[in-house]
């Protein structure tokens, strides 16, 4: 049987929560979603073509993850996720596990999936899944920030939580509600950005194939 889509797969979750969700949690949640698409400013994030800014990210074994190093010896990618925890991030990243990080290894090109959430509560993803690739703190979502891709949860979503006995900012330990967008950015060894794309609605993550294409040019190691 052939891999599903990543499309596919988030589908499959949407369709599961209409099955087994309470009607009144789910509206909000797809509200939540429908909101954020209908209030993206694509003009507020990194274009294709800029100089990515610098940052430093905290990966989850350790080490120090920088702008320079990252893109010394090929490409970059950053995929950018919500938290340890998110249904959506744990079927996305293992799908990139089984579909795309061999494939960017052998073009050369470092894998990094971030998200704000502590590195000593992040690093449960990583292991989860037996990710082969780098798992990265974006502290503070300083990095998020500079890359205007940060959302905060509707007060409707807030609310509910509240009511269940969490708070996002417990999660991450950010102490905020706000996340990152979904996003995937590829970055050139000149440090600017090649490919840019955000996804307001989190149930809604770029295709592996599509991310490959966008390194594959880029790439100092024929594929």
């Amino acid at each position: 049987m052939s891999e599903k889509t990543l499309r596919e797969r988030l589908a499959d979750l949407h369709a599961e929560r209409e099955r087994s969700w309470d009607p009144a949690a789910l509206q909000i949640n797809v509200d939540q979603r429908r909101e954020l698409v209908e209030a993206a400013d694509a003009s507020a994030w990194l274009a294709v073509g800029a100089t990515v800014p610098d940052f430093e990210l905290e990966e989850v074994d350790g080490a120090r993850l920088t702008l320079a190093g990252l893109t010394a010896d090929g490409p970059a990618m950053l995929v950018f996720f919500r938290f340890a925890g998110c249904p959506a991030c744990n079927i996305a990243l293992p799908h990139y596990e089984r579909t795309l990080a061999s494939g960017l290894r052998s073009l050369g090109a470092r894998l990094v999936a971030v998200s704000p959430q502590v590195p000593e509560r992040l690093v449960e993803i990583k292991r989860r899944h037996e990710l082969s690739f780098e798992v990265a703190t974006d502290r503070d979502n300083r990095l998020g920030r500079k890359l205007g891709i940060l959302y905060a949860a509707n007060a409707a979503t807030q609310a509910a939580s509240r009511a269940k006995g969490s708070f996002i900012g417990d999660t991450t330990g950010t102490g905020t509600w706000e996340l990152p967008q979904p996003t995937l950015i590829v970055i050139g060894q000149d440090q600017r950005a090649h490919f840019v794309d955000v996804s307001p609605d989190w149930l809604v993550r770029t295709e592996s194939d599509v991310a490959l294409a966008a390194v594959r040019a880029l790439a100092p190691v024929a594929a």
